[in-house]
């Protein structure tokens, strides 16, 4: 199997969130009383915005992603449906930038169409990944909810072997060990974390 690169996108593995050092941010004890108060509004206003929900899958090659989006009946926007359909190889990874601007398309429009829940299925591994996806539902005033598959590497190792487009271990090693967890800091308003055996942990 060709490595599927989702984690490059946005950047190389490894790399890491660095929102959260941007010179001249204010800490949180510092916002002003209008900041918190529009921050509050803006929280509301998405509670309130017909439920409508964008729900970016985030977990390695053989964490059940798929599985779990059958089990449910959802058809994500995914990455790798879209290789298929713009260049006929589910394996190709030379039109990364292509792929990902087709998904942020499919997402806009989707909202644009009011559809209530849109799903994003691909590796989203860094902070950085996700955060394109997080500002399109903000700016539609859509909550924007983590789906953590949350699967050891060695469970995820073992499924990768079973399959007929493999993922070289080293890579996968190298994935796992760059992967930033999903935090509400990025602008989540929900993460639910999926177990081993496609089972909700944690919501």
């Amino acid at each position: 199997m060709s490595v599927d690169s989702d984690e490059q996108h946005g950047g190389q593995p490894g790399e890491q969130n660095d929102s959260d050092s941007t010179p001249g941010a204010p800490l949180p004890e510092q916002q002003t009383e209008s900041q918190h108060s529009e921050s509050q509004r803006a929280g509301a206003k998405r509670e309130g915005s017909s439920l409508r929900r964008v729900v970016i899958a985030i977990g390695l090659p053989g964490a059940g992603k798929s599985t779990w989006f059958r089990k449910h009946s959802v058809e994500p926007i995914s990455s790798d449906g879209l290789r298929v359909l713009l260049a006929d190889n589910v394996g190709e990874q030379g039109h990364q930038e292509d792929i990902f601007r087709a998904i942020r398309f499919l997402l806009e429009l989707r909202l644009r169409m009011g559809r209530p829940a849109t799903y994003i299925d691909a590796t989203n591994l860094l902070a950085s990944h996700r955060r394109d996806f997080i500002e399109i539902g903000r700016k539609h005033d859509c909550r924007t909810e983590a789906l953590f598959f949350d699967v050891p590497l060695e469970v995820c190792l073992k499924r990768n072997a079973e399959r007929n487009r493999r993922v070289p271990e080293d890579v996968m090693r190298v994935m796992a060990q760059a992967m930033d967890r999903p935090a509400l800091k990025e602008g989540f308003d929900q993460i639910t974390i999926v177990g081993p055996d496609g089972e909700t942990v944690e919501s």
